[in-house]
């Protein structure tokens, strides 16, 4: 029954997906295009055996994923102004690299690669390695390593899991 659940759900992303890239709601032939084109990609998911977690991610909570994007999209224009303006301010560039390892306390691995790429995603930080529960983390400078440190994103990432609270 799992995957069942996992065709279904794939299904209904790649239906939305397809409809909101493609904007052709008004031709037959191109809806029945494209519905053929969802149905053939689960089948061959399926066929494959590769219906899994990643596939359909049903262990995350899509609400608290739409609420995730907008507070990771702010994150990134602050962080990329922070790093702009290290860059264009006159005398010594103020970096200081440095590579720390901050906790990764989600339970799924879905979960956990938002967590390394929401990481990647900030400027000034990057994910070098995940092993297990903690991610190596290269920041250009302190004040980036101690925004990885403080666990706002490990916090709000393991949020996006189903279960918790």
């Amino acid at each position: 029954m799992p995957e069942m659940k996992r065709a279904i759900s794939l299904t209904v992303v790649l239906a939305a997906v397809w409809l909101a890239w493609s904007g052709h709601l008004d031709s037959p032939l191109l809806l029945s295009l494209g519905a053929a084109s969802v149905v053939f990609v689960v089948l061959l998911c399926a066929q494959m055996g590769i219906l899994d977690g990643e596939a359909a991610p049903l262990e995350l909570s899509f609400p608290r994923l739409f609420a995730y994007v907008p507070w990771l999209a702010r994150e990134i224009v602050l962080a990329n102004l922070d790093v702009a303006r290290r860059i264009v301010t006159p005398g010594p560039v103020r970096i200081a690299p440095r590579l720390v390892r901050v906790r990764a306390s989600q339970r799924t691995d879905v979960a956990r690669v938002i967590h390394a790429n929401s990481i990647t995603l900030t400027p000034g930080t990057i994910s070098i390695d995940v092993e297990g529960d903690e991610i190596l983390v290269h920041a250009l400078h302190a004040a980036a390593a101690d925004g990885v440190e403080s666990g706002a994103i490990d916090r709000r990432c393991t949020a996006l899991e189903r279960s918790a609270p």
